[in-house]
């Protein structure tokens, strides 16, 4: 069926809880792998994610203190770093997000004991004891083996603080700023990849026009001092959404010397309304679909700011960096309305595999994403409660595409069906391929259609292979979910439904789901 509509009005009603589909069909498709055609490596950094103080995003999600009778190490939980470490996430982004810029690096660092407490007015009202600053951040990063993207106070601060925070963070000398580094328990510079110069500076980070940040920018930058102690990846403040206003004028008024990259922020809600977003679970089908049509806008949105970046940079000297990206809906009843927590359903694993579908076709410009966020704020890998903890769906979606990172993106192309229901049409999956550091070529498909599956029929062109292995995630349920300390309702498991003939592969993906397969 390449096009399904629901036009009764007691059809829909049937279909609107988020319970199992029944009367599912399966739609076939098939597409073309251009092995002998590949494209540029897809970085590692675009599996990244974005840590915020933020709700219990920190507090507890990350730190719960030396003498919490949650196990930890250094006052980090144990149980947090183990599952993130298990999915080898490239790069943190913090400490925000707006917070970024109204914090003072120096509140973080030092006796905790000593350090001030400070109000967090953009989320809640909350206290800010800053026990977990300079120090505890990058102990957190290199408990996960990951790397660390500071984000840079441009909106209340000034380019003297910027350049003494660097020089405190990656000073190798005898300078003053060194040794209170070394005073303060660490002896050798900090690896610090990444420096976000300003947030959301059309917003919250100043509310600035696009001249006035670019010209701020290149004020900062002058102090930057780019170099051999400090090598960071210069990122602008980007865009939101769709204003490719702001991205044109900062292209050209920066240019590609001063700049390494620019951020953009982009968050699917199922209503498009900020007013009223749409609920974390209990969601009808007809949301379901809702959410797929705004979330698959990623990929016109991309294009729209990368045609902007090719007519100032056609060398592609500066990456594009979707530094916040995920779902937002509306908090849970009973919660802080400013910590944004939301539980995660299958169906934010079905978004997050249709992302990275979309950010791999874009190698060569997209070169980082940051989803939002890490622990227990808006579409996180993990959720905590006390000393209980869940994977998310989103977690095991990220866990599926670990092969992706640093891989070489092959074209493949694919003839979707549509699925439509309520005047709102999405493609029924989106799918990538890429050649993996392994040495396999691995295939992710995301099928959005919450009732059929899917018949893939795939022609592997001058790819030989024998065998196919992967996992599936998937549930019987739209809104399956995994709670901390009950059993667990979405985990991946181990996928049956590949066979390859001669050169064509077959796949039978079940709906509302995720696939990554290995050919061998």
């Amino acid at each position: 069926m390449f096009a399904k509509t629901l036009l009764a009005a007691a059809s829909v009603a049937a279909v609107m809880l988020a319970a199992p589909l029944a009367h599912a069909e399966t739609t076939k498709a098939s597409g073309t792998l251009k092995s002998d055609a590949p494209g540029a490596v897809i970085n590692k950094y675009v599996y990244g994610q974005f840590s915020e103080h933020l709700g219990a995003g920190v507090y507890p999600g990350i730190w719960v203190g030396e003498d919490s009778p949650i196990p930890n190490t250094r006052g980090i939980r144990n149980d947090v770093v183990a599952a993130l470490k298990d999915l080898h996430v490239p790069l943190i982004r913090w400490p925000g997000g707006c917070f970024a810029d109204e914090y003072h690096w120096r509140d973080g660092i030092g006796p905790r004991d000593q350090r001030p407490s400070r109000k967090n007015n953009w989320w809640g009202g909350s206290p800010e004891p800053n026990t977990f600053g300079t120090h505890e951040f990058f102990d957190f990063v290199e408990q996960i083996d990951s790397e660390a993207y500071v984000s840079i106070n441009v909106g209340s601060s000034n380019p003297t603080e910027m350049r003494e925070w660097i020089e405190y963070l990656t000073s190798p000398g005898d300078d003053t700023l060194a040794q209170e580094r070394r005073k303060n328990g660490r002896d050798k510079p900090f690896k610090v990849p990444v420096i976000g110069i300003g947030n959301e500076s059309w917003g919250c980070g100043g509310a600035m026009t696009p001249d006035y940040y670019a010209n701020e920018y290149r004020r900062f930058q002058e102090f930057f001092h780019k170099n051999s102690d400090n090598s960071a990846i210069r990122v602008a403040s980007g865009a939101n959404s769709f204003d490719t206003n702001w991205t044109d004028v900062v292209m050209k008024v920066v240019g590609n010397r001063r700049m390494d990259a620019i951020s953009l922020h982009y968050y699917t809600l199922p209503t498009g309304d900020w007013g009223k977003k749409g609920a974390s679970i209990n969601f009808s089908q007809q949301e379901w679909v809702d959410t797929f049509a705004q979330t698959l806008r990623m990929d016109e949105l991309l294009q729209k700011h990368i045609a902007v970046m090719d007519k100032h940079d056609p060398e592609k000297k500066v990456g594009l960096y979707v530094d916040e990206w995920g779902t937002w809906y509306d908090v849970e009843p009973g919660t802080n309305p400013g910590h944004l927590y939301q539980l995660n359903t299958l169906r934010d694993g079905v978004v997050a595999a249709a992302n990275f579908n979309i950010f791999h076709k874009y190698p060569d410009r997209v070169r980082m994403t940051a989803i939002a966020q890490t622990v227990n704020v808006l579409q996180a890998m993990v959720l905590t409660d006390g000393d209980k903890l869940a994977l998310t769906p989103t977690y095991h979606a990220f866990k599926m595409y670990v092969p992706f990172q640093d891989a070489t993106m092959i074209p493949l192309d694919v003839q979707a069906p549509a699925y439509t229901l309520g005047g709102k049409t999405i493609p029924s999956f989106n799918a990538s391929a890429a050649k993996a550091k392994d040495g396999h070529v691995y295939i992710g498909i995301a099928n959005m259609n919450p009732v059929d599956g899917l018949n893939l029929t795939i022609d592997l062109g001058a790819l030989k292979a024998k065998g196919v292995s992967g996992q599936v995630l998937t549930a019987p349920k739209m809104d399956s979910l995994n709670r901390p300390g009950a059993k667990p309702e979405v985990v991946p498991v181990d996928y049956k439904g590949g066979k390859v003939t001669g050169s064509t592969l077959t796949l039978d993906i079940p709906s509302k789901s995720v696939v990554v397969v290995r050919l061998d």
